[in-house]
């Protein structure tokens, strides 16, 4: 399936060939959908801009599922029949199974191309037949290592999670251990197909690991710099208590985990911020999804949806409620961790 299509560009000032890029605000933390050759060139040159270098350390997480390979610089996916123009949700794929379908999937497609003439059939998003005259044929790995010779010092990292879900355990291992030891200007990528859930997920993650350097380098400054007045660089997060609950988050389980939890509350509170910043404008972000109003959302859709619809949104919704639950708990780590 080609990963590009027909309006996949949902926010202004696009850059070329990277659908959805977009930066966290107060984050070096940016946002987006799969590029092509030409887009990781693009947002690369955007994020170090004309101070950041370019052979720096720059972290790029890929959260999709499905594999990739380039067929004339522009990405096509591998994806079940059933799965064509539908969220990704594949199942347990770890990161070296994703390794390895990428493999498989350039193997299957060389053979397609040469039994074909030098043509590739594909769809679209929309299950429209596409065949494609072959120039050049790269894995996603083959792509990379290409970009590396203008930006040796990126490190792109794998951890394939599904749309709705909660990222695995392992998931927020991989990313905590790949963010240790940067420095707290490291700029950090986070891409899924379009720039949506799974995106907008690594980049929660990416930034409450990114408060964590921050609240450390304030501490450090406060230390070692006479005057400086520790409340103004400690910015506080105030929910709108004119929401109504489902839009604050205030579901039942949560509410028990953050009754459970120590400072839990806190740990709730600064997820909603960073969540509130990977949003929509709407919350103060620049990004398409707000994860927990979308919850919200979804239930307040169910009432009026037939039966069919209302078990497919249900189990959406119990898996957004879950992740936000896993974000939280990972909020609560973070600040034990800060406070170590």
């Amino acid at each position: 399936m080609a990963d590009g299509f027909d309006n996949i560009q949902k926010l202004p000032n696009p850059v070329p060939g990277c659908p959805n890029f977009r930066r966290v605000p107060g984050f070096k933390v940016y946002c987006c959908g799969q590029p092509t050759i030409a887009g990781f060139e693009a947002a690369l040159t955007k994020v170090c801009g004309d101070t950041y270098p370019k052979d720096g350390p720059i972290i790029w997480f890929n959260l999709r599922q499905e594999p990739d390979v380039y067929v004339n610089g522009e990405p096509i996916c591998a994806r079940p029949p059933n799965k064509i123009g539908e969220y990704a949700e594949l199942g347990d794929v770890t990161r070296d199974i994703a390794k390895s379908n990428e493999v498989e999937f350039l193997k299957q497609c060389e053979m397609r191309k040469n039994e074909n003439g030098g043509k590739l059939k594909a769809v679209d998003i929309n299950k429209k037949a596409l065949e494609i005259e072959v120039k050049e044929l790269k894995s996603l790995s083959q792509v990379i290592e290409g970009v590396k010779e203008k930006f040796p010092g990126l490190v792109h990292w794998r951890v394939p999670v599904c749309n709705s879900a909660a990222p695995l355990e392992n998931d927020f291992d991989i990313i905590v251990k790949t963010l240790t030891g940067t420095a707290i200007n490291t700029p950090v990528i986070v891409n899924d197909q379009v720039g949506l859930s799974r995106a907008t997920t690594g980049c929660v993650i990416a930034c409450l690991f990114k408060e964590l350097q921050i609240s450390a380098s304030f501490e450090g400054l406060v230390e070692t710099v006479p005057g400086v007045n520790a409340a103004l660089l400690k910015t506080k997060y105030v929910m709108n208590p004119e929401k109504d609950t489902l839009f604050r988050g205030e579901f039942e389980v949560v509410k028990e985990l953050v009754a459970t939890l120590k400072e839990g509350d806190k740990a709730k509170n600064k997820v909603d911020k960073i969540i509130d910043l990977n949003g929509t404008p709407k919350t103060g972000g620049t990004g398409i999804k707000q994860l927990r109003e979308n919850i919200a959302e979804s239930k307040l859709s169910y009432e009026i949806m037939d039966d069919a619809a209302q078990a497919f949104l249900k189990t959406k919704i119990m898996d957004n409620i879950q992740k936000y639950y896993y974000l939280i708990v990972f909020s609560a780590y973070i600040r034990e961790q800060a406070a170590a």
